[in-house]
């Protein structure tokens, strides 16, 4: 069992930017993450550290991030409940209180900035530098990656009572998320982004309520 980071590599971690995984430190406390198999030093100029998928997890492995993120394993259809603010950029999955329009032109370089970020993590991760096919790291924030991609491309979120923009939910499937839309022509919209964003869409009807969803993963290839 590999031993739990040191607290000044904690807090190294803990630094890194929320959406790159990009970190800063000593050389030293730098080679022990790449070491543990939490950071990777990138091979072009300037070399620089990021976090890898096990770095990300270790980063969230806090009372804060725990209490924020619903358990992987919940229903396609259960609400998720949205992250309270940490201080720390998040996509809207739908669901959060509305800030107003004091904060929308800062919100929304705030979504830019997480997504040029995003684009260029897929450059600097991806074997191909290809930045049109999700990263690894998308792979293991389902919900976030495909609600930064919507919110990204200009699609609103849901509020608090749900029903007036898109929500992105967990699902039991593997690498798969729910996308929930007020009416059919929002769903095929985030659809088209999503694929657009280097998902794999597909749409299906709950047998139960008879609501049409869209059911996207990230694609590989």
């Amino acid at each position: 069992m590999p031993r739990p980071p040191t607290a000044a590599q904690r807090r190294v971690i803990d630094a890194a930017d929320p959406v790159t995984g990009r970190l800063r430190g000593t050389e030293a406390q730098l080679a022990a993450l790449v070491r543990h198999g939490l950071a990777f030093r990138h091979p072009r100029p300037p070399h620089d550290h990021f976090l890898t998928p096990a770095g990300h997890r270790t980063r969230e492995e806090t009372p804060a991030e725990a209490a924020s993120t619903a358990p992987e394993a919940a229903s396609r259809l259960a609400p998720e409940p949205p992250a309270p603010d940490t201080g720390v950029f998040a996509a809207r999955v739908g669901g959060e209180e509305d800030t107003g329009p004091a904060t929308a032109a800062s919100r929304a370089r705030e979504v830019h900035s997480a997504w040029q970020g995003l684009l260029e993590l897929r450059r600097m991760t991806n074997r191909d530098g290809d930045t049109d096919r999700p990263c690894a790291w998308e792979r293991t924030h389902l919900v976030r990656a495909a609600a930064l991609a919507l919110e990204a491309a200009g699609h609103a979120p849901a509020g608090p009572r749900g029903t007036d923009g898109y929500r992105v939910r967990a699902t039991p499937q593997p690498e798969a998320v729910a996308v929930h839309a007020p009416d059919d022509a929002t769903l095929v919209a985030c659809a088209a982004t999503l694929e657009k964003a280097g998902w794999q869409v597909g749409e299906h009807t709950d047998p139960r309520t008879r609501t049409r969803y869209l059911l996207a993963s990230p694609r590989r290839a």
